[in-house]
């Protein structure tokens, strides 16, 4: 048997994909927080100390996806396409599963960075939420689906992914299309914003801006949401593509644009 992650002397080594067709590349994980049902009933009632901990976790795990090449020795640093961190909360259990969902198109698969995102994911949901029990279980942190490559498509047997595959894969339908799509990005909102607000999502086209700076779309927001002078307050912070940004940037088509109230971990 080869190991191909040791060279003719074993020593380690990465792989070499010089030689692989690009081609699309899937996958979906899941894995679950076990807790208290005290503790999910605080979470489903957006009522944790630490602030918007879905949220939070959301971006937590979206960037360890797009940083796994520091956290697992040997990864190729890829250029994700799309990743997707989502949340159910499961009574039964009691507690949240998570699922996440990375694609590119390349030449090497995408199943350590959606392992890596669901890990993150629960290990932040542990840390918003260990104030109230610290007694939470994270566990069944496993690969779901992935296809493409060589290897072509593989599903766990006994995976339930059911509706929210769907989800994974395309969290913006249902979002009636602009008169020029490929020109939107998509802004949400988070936390106590989104429900004073009454929005969670919209796409708005850069043809409708004066310009392609945030601070424009941030006019033309005030201008169209009902109370959208909320956003105008200096506690409300601005992330694109889940990067924490300050201050005015130009904006490009497909960027995801978030605005949510200050969280504290630690």
């Amino acid at each position: 048997m080869t190991l191909t992650h040791l060279n003719e002397r074993g020593q380690a080594s990465m792989v070499d994909v010089h030689d692989k067709d690009e081609t699309r590349r899937e996958a979906l994980a899941s894995g679950w927080i076990r807790m208290q049902p005290e503790t999910l009933k605080l979470l489903v009632d957006d009522d944790m100390p630490k602030g918007d901990v879905l949220a939070t976790a959301r971006i937590a795990g979206i960037q360890a996806a797009k940083r796994t090449h520091e956290l697992i020795p040997l990864c190729h640093v890829l250029m994700l396409s799309k990743v997707s961190v989502d949340f159910e909360f499961d009574h039964q259990l009691p507690g949240v599963r998570v699922r996440s969902f990375c694609r590119l198109a390349g030449r090497t698969g995408v199943e350590m960075e959606a392992l890596t995102a669901a890990s993150v994911a629960c290990l932040t949901l542990y840390d918003m939420c260990k104030a109230v029990d610290r007694g939470m279980v994270i566990g069944g942190v496993q690969l779901e689906t992935k296809s493409g490559g060589r290897s072509g498509e593989w599903h766990r047997e006994d995976s339930q992914s059911g509706a929210m595959d769907q989800t994974m894969a395309d969290d913006t339908a249902g979002i009636p299309p602009l008169e020029h799509p490929e020109m939107q990005v998509t802004v949400r909102f988070f936390a106590e914003l989104r429900e004073r607000l009454n929005v969670e999502s919209l796409h708005v086209s850069l043809t409708d801006l004066e310009d392609t700076r945030l601070s424009a779309l941030r006019a033309f927001l005030l201008q169209r949401i009902q109370s959208g002078e909320l956003l105008e307050q200096p506690r409300i912070l601005c992330a694109v593509n889940h990067e924490v940004v300050q201050g005015d940037i130009t904006l490009a088509p497909g960027d995801e644009i978030a605005f949510f109230p200050p969280v504290t971990g630690g």
